[in-house]
């Protein structure tokens, strides 16, 4: 009876957007309670995604699982941004030095982070690449 409330599960998280952007968000919240319980300085959306990295890389976790919900988080992020916009319009000394500032540390981050993922991207297509070659034989 397990097993097969196991396969449901399973066959209803690769199918159902709300089913995987929950499974995202219980990553997510495993995080934050682990970032809290230890301490650490690392924020809990952070450890969640190497949980989830971690899982995918193992194979325990199916990309299938959590593809439809990761593409709509993508799809939706500037629903996230909206508020930051309207905070950013409540201060005007942003629009001074330390707006100036804050936009050259935005920019060196942004760049920063996209040079990381493009890397890392690049290294996982090499890999992918390598372990296919040796799939064929």
């Amino acid at each position: 009876m397990l097993r097969t409330g196991s396969v449901i599960f399973r066959r209803h998280c690769r199918t159902n957007v709300f089913t995987q952007i929950g499974l995202i968000m219980l990553f997510w919240l495993i995080g934050d309670a682990a970032a809290k319980a230890t301490g650490v300085n690392i924020p809990g959306s952070i450890i969640g995604l190497f949980l989830i990295v971690a899982l995918l890389a193992t194979k325990k976790l199916s990309v299938r699982s959590v593809r439809l919900g990761a593409r709509w988080f993508l799809g939706e992020m500037l629903l996230f941004f909206v508020p930051a916009v309207l905070v950013v319009l409540d201060h005007p000394e942003l629009f001074g030095i330390l707006g100036l500032k804050i936009f050259a540390v935005i920019l060196l981050s942004t760049a920063v982070v996209m040079t990381a993922t493009a890397v890392f991207v690049d290294l996982c297509s090499r890999y992918a690449e390598r372990g296919m070659k040796y799939e064929r034989f």
